[in-house]
């Protein structure tokens, strides 16, 4: 018996959440969200989620506030936001990353509910 459970998800047909992030592969325990050219502003307001966030950025800068921690994001880096970590971000230059999130963000409406993408908050 074969394993039905592998998914491909092409990010050009992805389904968009209310705050711009594409919903890529998403399992039970993790799901995967993309932020593409999300543009630069003021700073969000600082929030804390039910669940933990590791990303990664492809292009453009934003800056993270974490726990009262300063962190700049550049191209090649990659980030944590702990489970409950209250944080927030602002976005210097266009912004593209890719997130996980344990559990899925996408579930429950978890992200749709005054979020901010937490990777780059």
């Amino acid at each position: 018996m074969s394993d039905t459970t592998i998914m491909k998800v092409s990010s050009g047909r992805s389904p968009k959440g209310q705050m711009g992030q594409k919903y890529l592969a998403s399992g039970i325990q993790v799901s995967m969200r993309l932020w593409e050219r999300e543009p630069p502003g003021d700073a969000k307001q600082p929030t804390a989620r039910d669940y933990e966030t590791v990303g990664f950025v492809i292009a453009g800068r934003a800056e993270l506030l974490i726990e009262g921690q300063m962190v700049r994001l550049e191209p090649g880096d990659s980030w944590t936001v702990p489970k409950g970590a209250s944080h927030s971000y602002k976005i210097i230059e266009p912004f593209t990353a890719v997130e996980a999130t344990s559990p899925p963000a996408g579930v429950h409406g978890r992200d749709e509910t005054g979020a901010t993408p937490s990777g780059k908050t």
